[in-house]
């Protein structure tokens, strides 16, 4: 059977907003199915999209009569499932599932034995009805899309096991009669509230359908959550995996007549927790709810500023005990970020007494060069089960380590994140910002990614974590590079700025960088955004050094770090000792170390080639 046997979306009294959802879907595998450009550099990093399955084909748009469709409904309503094959299969698939997958079903005895039911899920594989299917000797109804009834045959034997097609790009009222039809005569019905296939992370959110139904019938819903199916799968193997489920305890609601939008909402959070409970005692992911941001600058006040708008539990960390107190009473972090109010669901301590074991997630939202520092006092009181987000940028002294890289082998977690693109903190948190989040975990990428977004950021998601730690290098050197030689025009400056930024990124590709994550928002972006920002402490910082202050009182003079400064003599020696050419960097390396003049410099840069 097809992969897309399924189609996820609850039947709802709402059909536009049904038909929105799948719009989208179909137009993220359209882009998905569209060939690859030849290959002339280095892998383009996947921007993982937030729904659809990576290898869900598309969808087939041929304009199908409904009539065609309605043979269906009509034998779901007067004939139901066929018995004799569905005995017939369930005879060959239960065995199958208990020996290869190890299923492990708990909670049957939730399960009532008559009456019409509506199963309540999570979503994460086409097996997903038919290991459902396991928990009851009665037969199942499910929803599945028109395309896989197409077919004649493929079709009856669909319909005969229970599935219901739901016309796309029409009104769905004639799912909506079939599923009522159903209910009415006991039968029942499994509804997957997030409306698409999930994974691989925690559970997505969920749709309004289940409650509706819930009211407008009254039927007992049974909250269930299966776990492993989506690991089942490669390609066109279905291999032995570990597979459970679990049911709860039924709920019902009082029956209510044309239910409000409000009302259905307000009981959909109300069944979906409980698919929650029964997830997360499988052992699955839970959603983020709480998490630790250990620095409390500028940028460091913004993300838990965000988070907290997320919907989550917030701790911000400081330094000191004394400024916590003080940051806390006022509600305001004076010093770094005054124009924002702290909301009342983020509270700030020290950070070394924030308990971290038990966070989703932990932000590292310190200097480059305060990481190690950071890292040493936190790294043993984070869980396995916690993820982190690393927001410094530059490379970590000594070595020159990349954040990321200087985080992964010394902290336990179950995945790392940075953080990358144009986002001044104020600005960020008051009017939102364009940001890149890139990690190679997929689970990740997708809850944190949606996270930031329900916060008020627009999310770019990549895989190339390490592309985009190096593109905030290039914009630091960069923007140092061209400020530093802006006193001898804009031509001068102009040439600094590209002439460091192509020796960073022709480096960087050696790692494996995407050249289009140097192109995107991570480096270019960043860059413009950094020269034009009047209060850029890296810009100011290329200032005085190009009028001669001295690297080591540059701190002094910007009351702030200027990370370009730490990174770019770092940058060089390692770029040097990997065997390179980049005399831009070197020469600013130079300058920063007081080793030429300013004047010298620009002579460089304008020799350069």
């Amino acid at each position: 059977m097809s992969a897309d046997e399924t189609t996820t979306a609850p039947p709802d009294a709402d059909p536009e907003e049904h038909h929105k959802h799948e719009h989208e879907q179909q137009d993220a595998a359209s882009r998905a199915e569209r060939p690859p450009a030849p290959e002339t550099g280095p892998p383009t990093p996947v921007i993982a999209p937030r729904t659809q399955a990576d290898d869900e084909p598309e969808p087939q748009n041929d304009a199908l009569p409904p009539d065609y469709f309605f043979k269906f409904h009509e034998r779901a309503r007067t004939k139901g499932v066929n018995m004799w094959l569905y005995r017939f299969v369930r005879l060959f698939l239960l065995p199958f599932f208990l020996i290869y997958f190890r299923l492990d079903r708990i909670g049957r005895e939730h399960v009532p034995t008559d009456g019409p039911i509506i199963f309540a899920s999570n979503h994460r594989s086409f097996l997903d009805p038919f290991i459902i299917g396991s928990m009851t000797k009665r037969p199942l109804f499910y929803v599945a899309k028109m395309e896989l009834f197409k077919k004649p045959l493929q079709g009856w034997f669909l319909n005969s096991l229970g599935a219901i097609p739901v016309m796309r790009e029409q009104s769905d009222q004639e799912l909506l009669t079939t599923v009522r039809a159903l209910l009415d005569r006991g039968d029942s019905l499994v509804i997957f509230p997030e409306g698409t296939r999930i994974r691989p992370g925690s559970l997505g959110r969920p749709r309004r359908g289940v409650g509706r139904f819930a009211l407008e019938t009254g039927v007992p819903i049974v909250p269930i959550a299966l776990i492993g199916t989506e690991d089942v799968r490669k390609k066109w193997r279905v291999r032995p995996h570990k597979v459970s489920i679990r049911a709860g305890d039924p709920l019902v609601f009082p029956h209510t007549i044309d239910a409000s939008k409000e009302l259905a909402v307000e009981v959909t959070d109300r069944i979906w927790p409980r698919v929650e409970l029964q997830w997360e005692w499988l052992g699955g992911l839970p959603p983020m709810r709480r998490a630790a941001v250990i620095g409390s600058g500028a940028w460091g006040t913004a993300v838990a500023v965000l988070l907290a708008k997320s919907g989550m539990e917030v701790e911000l960390g400081t330094r000191e005990e004394e400024l916590a107190q003080k940051i806390d009473h006022e509600r305001r972090n004076e010093r770094y970020l005054p124009e924002v109010d702290l909301p009342p669901e983020l509270s700030v301590k020290s950070a070394a007494t924030i308990e971290l074991s038990g966070q989703d997630l932990i932000v590292f939202a310190v200097p480059s060069k305060e990481l190690p520092n950071a890292v040493a006092q936190a790294a043993d009181r984070i869980g396995s089960r916690s993820a982190v987000l690393v927001l410094s940028k530059g490379l970590v002294p000594p070595l020159g380590t990349l954040p990321s890289e200087y985080v992964g082998a010394r902290v336990r977690t179950r995945a790392i994140a940075c953080l990358g693109g144009p986002a001044h903190a104020a600005e960020a948190v008051l009017h939102g910002a364009s940001v890149v989040l890139a990690t190679p975990d997929d689970a990740l990428r997708r809850q944190l990614g949606d996270t930031l977004e329900q916060a008020g950021l627009g999310v770019e998601r990549s895989r190339d974590l390490v592309g985009t730690e190096l593109a905030g290098c290039a914009k630091n050197v960069a923007a140092l590079a061209a400020s530093a030689a802006g006193a001898a025009g804009m031509n001068a400056a102009g040439a600094a700025a590209g002439h460091a930024f192509s020796e960073v990124e022709e480096f960087a590709g050696t790692y494996g960088a995407a050249h289009e994550t140097f192109l995107g928002l991570a480096g270019t972006g960043d860059l413009v955004a950094t020269v034009l920002a009047a209060g850029s402490r890296n810009r100011r910082a290329g200032e005085l050094l190009g009028s001669g202050v001295p690297a080591d009182q540059i701190k002094q003079e910007l009351g702030h770090v200027a990370e370009a400064v730490d990174t770019v003599p770092l940058l060089a020696t390692v770029i040097e000792n990997a065997g390179f050419d980049a005399p831009t960097v070197f020469a600013l390396r130079d300058l920063i170390n007081g080793e030429i003049e300013p004047a010298e410099w620009v002579s460089i840069v304008r020799r350069a080639a």
